[in-house]
């Protein structure tokens, strides 16, 4: 897989992999950032490209901030203030979020309401 996802904590990971194909890897870096941490997630990443997507909080931007310098190279992807941060973001607004970063081919889109069943 040529990219990695970054976001902060396994909720937030459990609910975008609801919405990305399996063979996307997710990682977290499970709040603050610490030398070890960092030094985990750039072997875990390795030569993919990154996208980090945080929360629109005081933590997540400034865990943002920190990958920023450690992934300078990384898009961002961002949630909306007013949602409880990327697990608190209906499903909907992520797809839009993911597609907006040029990621239509991993998103898995929900099956459309069939009104005859």
């Amino acid at each position: 897989m040529d990219i990695a996802i970054i976001v902060e904590g396994k909720n937030d990971k459990s609910r975008l992999s609801r919405v990305l194909v399996p063979e996307v890897p997710i990682y977290c870096t499970f709040g603050t950032l610490n030398t070890d941490r960092i030094e985990t997630l750039r072997k875990e990443v390795g030569d993919s490209h990154v996208y980090l997507f945080t929360d629109h909080d005081a933590s997540g931007r400034r865990i943002r901030g920190i990958l920023r310098d450690v992934f300078p190279d990384a898009d961002h992807i961002y949630t909306r203030r007013g949602y409880m941060g990327v697990e608190g973001t209906p499903e909907e607004y992520l797809i839009q979020q993911l597609e907006k970063a040029g990621l239509e081919e991993y998103i898995v889109y929900p099956e459309p309401d069939n009104p005859f069943t």
